[in-house]
């Protein structure tokens, strides 16, 4: 762990020895090195970021100040916004002038990105005399001719990458087939004995396997792929759940009984007693769950809507990540076969590892070789919705460390569904959903999201913590405990949002609830009695990690410390800075120069392509993500500029410049200035594209006169 004084200490001063190539000029009043010097050093002030003073911008007679132009809303990394209708309006101003919008841009549109004119599967993945059938014969409105698809039917291939397609040069073979924009680099013109020429995709079969059929599904160095069949027959409600079946037929039965018991008079005990005889046990215990291990080596990257999509959580993973989590997908659409829920599904091989973990450090029974560090996020607003969707993802993903439930997401659209946080107040309904999942879910573990409460006056966290734990006094004797593997909770309420700071002394308090309960499996007051031994997860533990507002290594270990969490969950800290990890495996703050960042985003991209295609549409959806990973990424604040550290996730800078004219760039806040950056990587952005940033600060717009 880092220093104790390191938790809040000045840094160094200024170098006097700093090139001046490092200096960007701009038209504006920067103090000498001597004029430093001589100045006692400023306080830290509340919400500001403390920018060393020759990099700030400021006009004479002006205070420094937070730009007050960068209007915060985090809720973007759990999904979509709720619309605020009086940010839209707005009174006159005078013409042309340029004005800083706030609120959220409502119903974003990306425009269209697609070839001029579709060439059709039949000849994608082929060579151009061995096509497939066409299913739609001669009522196909699509290409089928290759040469004339390759002159009139795309944009030229792109010169960037020296022309070459990086997922050819890094797997042996595209996947995106002739739509490749890098084509020219991995196809030739063959000619034939008969003098015929034909032209041919390039395969390297030794950097990686061919197979047999392309469909465009499939990636490489991708796992949990599930076959368009599949989705099919679960549209087609063709595939039976049976253990869910099973399980929610007694759980109907059992629960109408339960209400017929519990407004029945106390002294009936004939009822009492036939209501026992008629339970049915469940075909799994969670003790027959294959264990899993959280701990202070092992730092957790959040489940972040969006955000959290497979190229990030792969620089992540490169970057340190031990263990990540899907995007949150919604129960419903996964049980109807919809494919954009089942493709949040998908990770990237990295994933599909065992995490790191220290030997000494693991609990009896932990096996790192059948672990991995991917996990899912579902969310439900019924029982048979997170049952029947835990069966049918432990069945079709074979690489799955865990199943979270989440019980957090704030956004109008779930809690009003009756899912997420408004979970936090129906508790009962809660745990039924976790004894559920966990008969369902075979070997895999169940865990919980969860936020301290709904509103601020009246936190509900630790009530919870203990029904996820022990069960509730009305199924614990029958059922033992619901089997929640391990809990994390984000120290806000649904209220908060990111309004305030995350409450780390209520995440110690909910800890302290669950170490006694880990450590001597006593009553917790009078009216609980201990949970039955072969229903416990981990042998009887269950973990706990807290979640709000880590940036650094300092606050990281300082949790697991003081707090006594088990791990920290990371969200908006990784985003903003996803080299987090690699700090706190080292211990120490790393001052990642411009380029080395501009190196991140390079690699986004490649990965992005290597995930959804180098075709017009992948790359332009890779754009499109990559965008929305800038929306974060902008707002680094380089730690060689900061008075303070450690660095705070929430304090916002006054207008500063970078010490080149990339760090300048990379902490732009317009918009436009992501798309010039992305195109470093993915060439032009087509006319047809747009990007609108989910913070209308972001953008700036010229108001029409009048």
């Amino acid at each position: 762990m880092a220093p104790q004084d390191e938790r809040e200490r000045p840094v160094d001063g200024p170098n006097d020895d700093e090139p001046a190539s490092k200096r960007v000029k701009l038209d504006v009043t920067s103090p000498t090195s001597q004029d430093i010097a001589q100045k006692p050093p400023r306080p830290r002030v509340k919400g500001l970021a403390m920018i060393k003073e020759e990099y700030l911008i400021t006009v004479p007679g002006q205070a420094t100040r937070a730009d007050d132009t960068v209007v915060v809303d985090d809720d973007a990394a759990e999904g979509r916004t709720t619309p605020d209708p009086a940010a839209d309006r707005r009174s006159s101003e005078k013409g042309g002038q340029r004005k800083k919008q706030k609120g959220q841009n409502k119903e974003r549109e990306f425009g269209t990105f697609s070839d001029a004119v579709r060439l059709c599967n039949s000849r994608a993945w082929t060579n151009e005399f061995s096509p497939r059938p066409c299913k739609h014969g001669d009522r196909c409105n699509a290409l089928h001719d290759i040469r004339k698809y390759l002159k009139e039917g795309r944009r030229a291939d792109l010169d960037i990458f020296s022309g070459k397609c990086p997922v050819w040069e890094t797997h042996g073979r595209c996947p995106s087939g002739w739509r490749c924009l890098f084509v020219s680099s991995h196809m030739k013109e063959v000619e034939h004995e008969d003098g015929r020429k034909e032209l041919t995709l390039v395969e390297d079969t030794t950097k990686s396997p061919s197979e047999e059929e392309e469909s465009g599904e499939s990636r490489p160095g991708v796992v949990n792929n599930v076959p368009v069949g599949i989705k099919y027959d679960l549209a087609k409600k063709k595939i039976k759940l049976e253990k869910s079946e099973v399980y929610l037929e007694w759980l109907n039965k059992d629960t109408e009984k339960f209400k017929s018991h519990h407004h029945r008079t106390k002294g009936d005990e004939g009822e009492a007693k036939d209501y026992r005889a008629q339970y049915t046990e469940p075909p799994l215990k969670p003790s027959e769950k294959r264990r899993i291990y959280f701990g202070r080596e092992t730092p957790v990257l959040a489940p972040l809507t969006t955000q959290g999509n497979l190229p990030f959580r792969r620089l992540c993973v490169e970057l340190g990540a031990q263990l990540t989590y899907s995007e949150m997908a919604l129960g419903f659409p996964l049980l109807q076969g919809q494919k954009a829920d089942w493709t949040l599904m998908r990770a990237h091989e990295s994933e599909a590892l065992p995490p790191r973990v220290s030997p000494s450090s693991p609990v009896e029974g932990y096996d790192n070789s059948r672990d991995s560090r991917f996990g899912v996020q579902i969310t439900a607003n019924a029982p048979w919705v997170a049952v029947k969707a835990t069966e049918a993802l432990t069945r079709f993903l074979p690489h799955l460390r865990l199943i979270d439930i989440n019980c957090g997401c704030p956004i109008d659209m779930v809690f009003k569904s009756g899912a997420g946080s408004a979970l936090l107040d129906a508790p009962s309904k809660l745990e039924r959903m976790i004894r559920g999942m966990n008969v369902a879910s075979g070997e895999v573990p169940i865990t919980a999201k969860i936020r301290m409460g709904v509103r601020d006056d009246r936190l509900t966290a630790q009530k919870l913590i203990e029904r996820l734990t022990l069960g509730g006094s009305d199924l614990r004797d029958k059922l033992g405990a619901p089997g929640c593997a391990a809990i994390t909770l984000h120290g806000r309420t649904r209220q908060q949002r990111y309004t305030k700071a995350a409450d780390w002394g209520y995440i110690a308090e909910c800890s302290a609830l669950i170490k006694q309960y880990n450590e001597t499996k006593s009553d917790l007051t009078d009216t609980i009695r201990e949970a039955e031994e072969n229903s416990l997860p981990n042998g009887g533990r269950t973990y706990f990690l807290g979640n709000g507002d880590c940036y650094s290594h300092v606050e990281y270990y300082d949790h697991v410390d003081n707090a006594k969490v088990d791990s920290v969950m990371i969200g908006r800290g990784a985003l903003v800075k996803p080299w987090l990890f690699e700090e706190i495996e080292r211990g120490q703050y790393l001052d990642k120069s411009a380029s080395e960042r501009l190196t991140y985003v390079e690699k986004f991209a490649r990965y992005g392509m290597e995930a959804w295609g180098s075709d017009e549409v992948g790359l332009n959806y890779t754009r499109r993500f990559l965008l929305e990973f800038m929306s974060f990424f902008h707002r680094y604040v380089p730690i060689g500029l900061l008075e303070y550290l450690p660095p705070n996730l929430n304090e916002r800078p006054p207008a500063y410049r970078g010490r080149d004219d990339l760090e300048t760039l990379l902490a732009s806040k317009n918009y436009k200035d992501w798309i010039k950056i992305s195109e470093m990587f993915l060439g032009s952005a087509p006319a047809e594209f747009k990007f609108q940033p989910k913070h209308k600060s972001n953008s700036y717009e010229i108001e029409a006169e009048g």
